[in-house]
């Protein structure tokens, strides 16, 4: 089965909705850990009962959203603002329980304003500030208010107006105190908090700009090659015409000069009629338009038969070059693997191993290895030559490069803009112990996408 790709708004949308489950986690154990302290450490009665119904349901609600990220179902904003206002209704449940608009934590309600405001668009962002204003303003008149917290009373009948007025001091400093400490909590968790997806929106911002300036560089690219494209088929329909006499001019020839009065002549004349031949298949080659579909311009083959087939293609013409190939023993087990010998693909290969020829010497040759997965293939090529230039090795595939020795520019720019154009992903490098090496990786299609297909 072929895996979904999903688009990057898609992917950004879902990421939020992970971010969210994340929250809600955190505001969870936040939530046991203060009413352990609450109810533990400072001896407030609290409705634990209620309190702990709302922490269940806003647990189960995680456990949702949970199992909602391990599907493939697309995450709606809508989705993800039905989410935000299920918190509220369970931070306002929490708080009127805890003496609604008079608990020291009610900055809570700060939080899902913050996460609306990043996450989603300005309408909802709004939509959240009105609930969340209505919400705060109900809690004023409607809550449980907290229990008082009485210091020990002595006996009544010692009671005096001295005594009692220290009672009352030492009670409005205990809620003043209690008050403070909610302040500061406070205070630290949302610094916290808002320091985090500060620095992950950040981090989301510096993604995006990132990916925007690789889809420029992609573009500028790309009409590199379509400008490119459009020279090299103009250039085959102004040289098919001086070919195409030279070629009628050879056959004269061959008859002028017969190869048994004049064989020398006639093998010269015989190279020099091959070569045009292949020049015009060169040019048939150029002229093909780019817009087909990739399944249109080549046929689904095993791989292995691919390499033969493709190997056979360049020793046609490279007979004297010496090849060595490296199989990896692995690869022979992946049998069902296969790959659309796409006719631009096959070419852009042959390209990279006409310049390993071309620099490398007689003696040492290349070297050809190859390695497949059920998904991907993997074939690097290395040449015995000089190497690539370091100022060079930079700007292969972004833009055409002068050098003096042949292919090393136009030639690369379109190959590896093909490897590009069919998913695949090509890198040039340098070897310490001499020589050049490109690496090449081509997806693969494996019998049940085809068989989908």
């Amino acid at each position: 089965m072929l895996a979904q790709v999903l688009p990057k708004s898609e992917i950004s949308i879902r990421e939020n909705l992970k971010w969210l489950f994340v929250l809600r986690n955190l505001i969870i154990f936040a939530t046991i850990f203060l009413m352990f302290i609450v109810t533990s450490g400072l001896g407030i009665k609290l409705p634990q009962d209620q309190l702990w119904l709302v922490i269940f349901a806003i647990a189960a609600v995680n456990l949702y959203t949970w199992m909602r990220l391990q599907t493939q179902e697309p995450v709606t904003e809508l989705e993800i603002f039905s989410q935000l206002v299920i918190d509220v209704i369970a931070m306002a449940s929490m708080l009127y329980l805890t003496g609604g608009a008079s608990n020291p934590i009610i900055w809570v309600f700060l939080l899902p304003v913050i996460v609306t405001g990043i996450m989603l668009p300005q309408t909802y962002t709004w939509n959240m500030v009105i609930l969340t204003a209505c919400i705060y303003t109900i809690l004023i008149g409607f809550n449980i208010p907290l229990p008082a917290i009485e210091p020990h009373m002595p006996d009544p009948a010692l009671m005096t107006p001295e005594v009692n007025h220290q009672l009352h001091l030492i009670r409005d400093r205990h809620n003043f105190n209690l008050h403070i400490f909610g302040m500061w909590f406070g205070f630290v968790f949302s610094a916290g908090l808002v320091a985090f997806f500060v620095i992950e929106l950040s981090r989301s911002l510096k993604e995006r700009e990132r990916n925007l300036a690789e889809a420029r560089e992609q573009a500028l690219r790309n009409e590199k090659v379509v400008s490119l494209g459009t020279l090299a088929a103009s250039a085959a329909h102004d040289m098919g015409t001086p070919l195409g006499t030279i070629a009628i001019l050879s056959h004269e020839l061959q008859h002028d000069f017969p190869e048994h009065r004049f064989p020398d002549a006639y093998q010269k004349l015989k190279i020099m009629d091959e070569q045009i031949t292949r020049c015009k298949e060169a040019l048939a080659l150029m002229s093909v338009s780019a817009g087909k579909m990739r399944a249109e311009s080549g046929n689904i083959m095993p791989v292995s038969e691919y390499l033969d087939e493709l190997l056979n293609l360049w020793r046609a013409d490279n007979a004297k070059t010496t090849l060595r190939l490296f199989i990896d023993p692995a690869s022979a087990a992946v049998s069902n693997a296969q790959i659309v010998a796409e006719i631009t693909q096959t070419h852009a290969i042959i390209n990279i191993l006409n310049n390993a020829a071309e620099v490398t010497a007689e003696d040492k040759g290349i070297e050809f290895h190859a390695s497949w997965t059920q998904e991907r293939l993997h074939i690097t090529i290395r040449d015995f030559g000089p190497g690539i230039p370091p100022e060079q090795l930079k700007m292969l595939g972004n833009q055409p490069v002068k050098s003096k020795k042949k292919g090393m520019g136009v030639g690369l720019l379109l190959t590896f803009s093909t490897i590009k154009r069919l998913g695949g992903e090509i890198v040039f490098s340098n070897l310490e112990s001499g020589g050049a090496q490109v690496e090449i990786f081509l997806p693969l299609i494996t019998p049940s996408y085809h068989d989908e297909v």
